[in-house]
């Protein structure tokens, strides 16, 4: 047995075991509840301008590419989404425009990209389950999204992607008509994520803080990829030990809580993102 072949041992802790290993702190955060649809709908454009200011805090603006969306919960075949043009640093809950399943915007004030309806529209029509979705260029994700490959489960935080995400192989970077968002949603399939041939990721969740930690967490992923193959062929986790992290740190909830303290980071820093 070699010293990489020690990991693998016979009485590793299952992956029952680990997830009790884990009950009773993840037991002390609890989702949030409301007592209106008025109050939940509040709660998702503040969490999606939120989500905004921390994908300005990490760079991943660029120019008027990007979109976040979230499907409100009293017309759930309608979502919300940032206006076009406008800095991702600078939206507040109340620039958010509500768009219908015409591509028409039905509340708020602003423009529509076409790209986010054609995209999020069908994601949001295909997955019920999906209540928000991500997508920016970001950097480290657009480069490896032109690579061609999955990633691979060479980090404890790859494992939450591995078997859950997608290689969209199209070369028809710049989406704009229904029929190319469909493609991509039936792509996807039911998985968190998916890498986009040639122009970057998305990745979706059911809630607005669980699609933008996966967005988060898949571009710091495609960076660590990118670095450990510029020194040597990085050793992978195995199956079984990247499913059972996956069952840990890849779920809703996990997603949910990992972004609790970018949220706080960013509402403490800027609580005009509430207005």
């Amino acid at each position: 047995m070699n010293k990489h072949d020690e990991a693998g041992f016979a009485d590793a802790p299952s992956t029952d075991a680990k997830q009790q290993a884990f009950e009773t702190v993840f037991g002390q955060f609890t989702l949030p509840t409301f007592a209106t649809l008025a109050d939940e709908r509040r709660h998702r454009k503040e969490r999606l301008a939120g989500g905004f200011r921390i994908f300005a805090s990490l760079g991943f603006c660029e120019g008027v590419a990007g979109h976040i969306t979230v499907r409100d919960p009293e017309f759930p075949d309608t979502f919300w989404v940032n206006p076009f043009g406008m800095h991702f640093g600078r939206i507040t809950a109340s620039d958010l425009i509500r768009v219908d399943g015409a591509g028409k915007v039905v509340e708020g004030s602003g423009p529509l990209n076409v790209t986010a309806f054609a995209i999020h529209g069908e994601i949001h029509r295909a997955r019920p389950d999906a209540v928000a979705s991500a997508h920016a260029h970001s950097i480290h994700g657009k480069a490896w999204s032109s690579v061609g490959r999955l990633l691979d489960p060479i980090t404890q935080d790859a494992c939450a992607f591995y078997e859950d995400h997608v290689f969209f192989d199209d070369t028809r970077v710049l989406v704009t008509e229904i029929a190319e968002g469909a493609h991509l949603a039936r792509s996807l399939g039911p998985h968190k994520a998916a890498i986009l041939r040639n122009h970057g990721l998305i990745t979706v969740g059911r809630s607005v803080e669980e699609a933008v930690w996966w967005f988060v967490s898949m571009e710091r992923c495609c960076q660590a990829q990118f670095l450990a193959e510029s020194v040597a062929k990085p050793l992978q986790v195995d199956p079984e030990n990247a499913r059972s992290t996956r069952a840990i740190n890849g779920t809703p909830f996990a997603g949910w809580l990992q972004c609790q303290p970018l949220w706080e980071q960013v509402v403490g820093d800027q609580p005009v993102l509430l207005r």
